[in-house]
């Protein structure tokens, strides 16, 4: 069929973006350095004397080097089997704070 509606590969192959099922070791190093960041930042602005609302919530926050790996790539959901999902799945997770998960999962 030709014309605006013809069959492409795009439109036939169906998903576009796939997202992997794990995170590559760069992926999760990119990750951590992020942590981190966020930490100097967090350290920076304490330093400074500021007092706030919000640094007082981001100074409750574990750090990077006291998060388990588990809580550093996965975060809790209640609809995946295990009650856990790779950080990556959820959607703009880069600008995210998913520190925090319940306890026990």
């Amino acid at each position: 069929m030709f014309g605006a509606f013809r069959a492409s590969h795009v439109n036939q192959g169906g998903l576009l973006w796939k997202t992997p099922w794990k995170l590559s070791p760069t992926r999760k190093a990119n990750a951590r350095s992020r942590l981190k960041k966020v930490d100097a930042v967090i350290e920076a602005v304490r330093a400074s004397g500021v007092e706030c609302t919000a640094l007082d919530r981001a100074l409750e926050l574990p750090k990077e080097h006291e998060m388990p790996a588990k809580d550093k790539y996965t975060v809790f959901s209640p609809h995946a089997r295990g009650y856990r999902k790779g950080i990556h799945k959820v959607p703009k997770w880069t600008r995210l704070t998913l520190r925090v998960n319940p306890k026990g999962f």
